[in-house]
């Protein structure tokens, strides 16, 4: 352990100066530059809101703020893991010139898009302010579904970049399941149309959900998280961590034949 640790900390400025590069490449002759992590969410979700609240009409208290942090977070998942899946094999030519941990390209993804969704986080703040929702103490615990949220989604992605080296068609077949999981957590409809207790235990399986509704609970209700919500965030992101970074160990020695 100790060892990792040296090694991580002695290519800490490689982590970052790679997190630096993709937000020049990001932002790279736009004009608005960073500002597009506002704007971004903002716009999306003044779209999102007119197309539901117009043809679906969920009964929703301050509808905006309830779908711009349940897509903020969905987002961060999405972009997160798509990102991380095609890091290693992305990176190929440095890989093969120099050593460099594997582990760094898709730590790197999560870091990245974990900024991105802090920056986003403004976009959530001035519809709260426009949209005169109230501001409880519990916004502060927000960090913590945020947090192991992080967790999940790094393991999610050293499991999903590992699994591309050897088979492309993880990458065709992740787009399936993120669509299929936006649909099963409540980001743009209301919980109660879940009908049945069969719908219900499976959507709360859904690791996703239970970020999301923590998270909406520190925002929107005013109430800090739960000891149940905080242990199944921890459980969801330990699994998700200890399964993805197994796999990554095991395979990473082989990269260099597939890449």
């Amino acid at each position: 352990m100790k060892t990792k640790i040296n090694t991580f900390w002695r290519y800490r400025f490689l982590l970052s100066n790679l997190i630096g590069r993709d937000l020049k490449i990001k932002y790279r002759r736009s004009k608005l530059g960073i500002r597009w992590s506002v704007l971004n969410p903002l716009l999306m979700m003044l779209v999102m809101t007119a197309v539901f609240s117009a043809f679906f009409r969920f009964d929703i208290p301050n509808y905006p703020v309830y779908l711009l942090s349940g897509n903020l977070l969905f987002t961060f998942f999405n972009d997160s893991t798509n990102a991380a899946m095609g890091s290693v094999l992305y990176s190929a030519p440095l890989i093969k010139k120099v050593y460099v941990p594997k582990y760094i390209f898709p730590l790197e993804k999560s870091c990245f898009s974990f900024i991105n969704l802090l920056f986003s986080m403004v976009a959530l703040l001035v519809v709260m302010i426009l949209t005169r929702q109230q501001f409880h103490a519990s916004i502060i615990a927000a960090i913590i579904p945020m947090f192991f949220m992080f967790l999940f989604c790094m393991g999610i992605g050293l499991f999903l970049s590992a699994a591309a080296i050897y088979f492309r068609d993880v990458m065709h077949f992740w787009t399936v399941i993120v669509m299929a999981l936006n649909y099963a957590t409540p980001i743009f409809y209301p919980e109660s149309i879940w009908n049945g207790t069969f719908m219900m235990y499976a959507g709360r399986i859904n690791p996703l959900y239970w970020y999301v509704s923590t998270f909406r609970g520190c925002i929107i209700d005013g109430v800090f998280p739960s000891g149940l919500q905080i242990a199944l965030c921890a459980i969801f992101a330990l699994i998700s961590i200890v399964v993805g970074a197994r796999l990554f160990r095991k395979t990473q020695d082989n990269f260099i034949l597939y890449i």
